[in-house]
């Protein structure tokens, strides 16, 4: 009786074991399965990635060979540089117009072509302003600077100019007068003159006398603000005046009186002649007419 209940428990025994370790196998073969079947999803995914990234070499490489960069190109990429260059100088360009900017580089080389105006009257005084070089030893700037207006040189013992002074390179430079409007008082639309030195080594400015003075276009002041030297300023035009002047918001300081109005590109549009009582910012402008230029067209050239 004992050996059958022994015999029967380790049957059961037996059997118990063999099924755990049957499970155990198939668990174990599962296992392996789906680990299989994951490295296989893996490995297509690798291989799809490696085929985009080719594909996409492939892309770049026909693209950048249009250019002359590859396929017989150009090895160096010179004709890619220099297409890129063009297309940034187009994008300065567009963005200059756009916001009505004048390139740096271009005010730096008008500012050579003015110079600082001293005057001297009978009354030992000596007034300041600017000058601005139209070649051949002549200068524009304002009448106001050469010449006492109104009843100043009418009276007796009244004021006179007595000596005109350009400065070039830190020294004094004769002047004399050649020409002037009809101004008999400041901001006046015949508020011009023009003065003549020896020949100078100056980069002489092209006058424009057709440029329309729109409302808003961007201007560029150049003048000799304080008698401390020629000092930029930039501005936007305002309203045309019934007298012929034009008004402008660019510093006005004392002494800018003759500088030069610069369009943007480059040339002389006008000259500063006053501002607003009380108000440096409020400027009033004397655009170019060709009778400014008369006695300087006459002038022959010289060496």
């Amino acid at each position: 009786m004992v050996s059958r209940r022994l015999l029967v428990v380790v049957t059961l025994v037996t059997t118990a074991v063999s099924f755990f370790m049957l499970g155990m196998f198939h668990a174990r073969t599962d296992e392996a399965y789906e680990l299989a079947t994951y490295d296989a999803k893996l490995d297509a995914i690798r291989a799809e990635i490696r085929s985009d990234r080719g594909r996409a070499r492939h892309v770049d490489a026909e693209a950048r060979g249009t250019s002359g960069e590859l396929f017989g190109g150009d090895p160096s990429g010179a004709a890619g540089a220099a297409s890129r260059a063009a297309l940034i100088d187009q994008v300065k360009q567009e963005l200059q117009a756009e916001m009505g900017l004048v390139p740096v580089q271009l005010v730096r080389e008008r500012r050579s072509s003015f110079v600082e105006l001293y005057s001297e009257d009978s009354l030992g005084k000596t007034n300041y302003g600017t000058a601005g070089y139209l070649g051949n030893g002549f200068f524009l700037t304002v009448k106001h600077a050469v010449v006492a207006l109104g009843d100043e040189d009418t009276r007796e013992g009244g004021r006179k100019i007595v000596a005109i002074k350009v400065l070039y390179r830190g020294k004094e430079v004769p002047a004399t007068l050649v020409d002037a409007g009809d101004a008999t008082a400041e901001v006046h639309s015949g508020d011009w003159a023009v003065i003549k030195t020896r020949a100078l080594d100056l980069p002489a400015l092209h006058p424009n006398t057709s440029f329309a003075y729109d409302f808003a276009e961007p201007i560029v002041r150049l003048g000799n603000d304080y008698s401390k030297g020629i000092i930029v300023s930039t501005g936007y035009v305002g309203q045309r005046m019934a007298n012929g002047l034009v008004t402008a918001l660019t510093d006005g300081h004392p002494g800018v009186s003759g500088g030069g109005v610069l369009d943007r590109q480059g040339d002389l549009v006008g000259i500063p002649i006053g501002r607003m009582q009380g108000d440096y910012r409020f400027s009033f402008i004397l655009p170019m007419r060709s009778e400014m230029l008369r006695k300087v067209h006459a002038a022959p050239a010289q060496p």
